[in-house]
């Protein structure tokens, strides 16, 4: 029997390698973004591969349409096995261009697209008693970071909220897994104009994603250590933090 999965973000960067992957495993994919030529062009590449990626066009900050999409996906090929909800995108921004519409665009994308695709599959999910659905937010989510006040802040939110479901979906029998990636060579991060440490290839990346599924663990981080780095960056005391990322930050 065909798995089948639903990945959203699916257009460019992690999501696209993802999708990709994935069809040629044998996966039937649901691939999800906004613009019906970008996923034309996504199915076609995997014309030949054993699995097939069908173009599902959705506005994740939109819930109803949200909702729409997994209904049309499950009347067509039943509930998915797997969901990822990896929409995301990324304006850098710090003190010098603070702007409220940044912060409210990134937190409608980012954390409000994925709480309107979890609306969606949870039910579903929760009925069955089965199913995995993947997370992807940030290292970045993990304290604050020069230029990141409005990704950090959607992406911590993103972290927050899978940490507080994963008891109970754990309970029911549904597999919540939080991907955390660090630097990943995408059109995102070609916006940065910082040394980006560690920064990984998008395919390695996605394979580390596809590898953890149907895994029972929690978090799934990359690059390694530089996820190590920012977990004991967590620990230090904002004296200590703010003094090691203030000489970061003017380098």
């Amino acid at each position: 029997m065909t798995r089948c999965a639903w990945v959203t973000g699916a257009s460019s960067g992690i999501g696209r390698a993802v999708v990709l992957q994935l069809a040629r495993q044998g996966w039937l994919v649901a691939a999800s973004v906004r613009s019906h030529e970008d996923l034309r062009r996504l199915a076609d590449e995997a014309k030949d591969a054993p699995g097939s990626i069908e173009p599902w066009p959705v506005d994740v900050t939109d819930r109803e349409a949200t909702a729409g999409a997994l209904a049309g996906i499950e009347t067509t090929h039943g509930l998915p096995d797997l969901v990822i909800l990896n929409a995301g995108t990324h304006k850098p921004m710090g003190a010098s261009n603070f702007d409220p519409a940044v912060v409210r665009d990134l937190l409608e994308v980012n954390l409000m697209g994925v709480a309107n695709g979890l609306a969606a599959v949870l039910p579903g999910f929760l009925r069955r008693r089965r199913g995995q659905v993947m997370l992807v937010a940030s290292l970045a989510g993990y304290r604050g970071l020069p230029t990141a006040a409005a990704y950090g802040a959607s992406k911590a939110g993103v972290i927050n909220m899978a940490e507080a479901l994963r008891p109970e979906l754990t309970r029911a029998g549904v597999t919540l897994t939080l991907v955390n990636p660090g630097f990943v060579k995408t059109p995102l991060t070609d916006l940065n104009e910082f040394h980006m440490p560690f920064l990984m290839d998008v395919d390695a990346a996605a394979k580390r994603i596809v590898d953890a599924i149907g895994q029972s663990g929690f978090e799934v981080v990359f690059p390694r250590r530089f996820a190590w780095l920012l977990k004991l960056a967590r620990c230090l005391p904002y004296a200590l933090y703010f003094r090691i990322v203030g000489r970061i930050a003017q380098q």
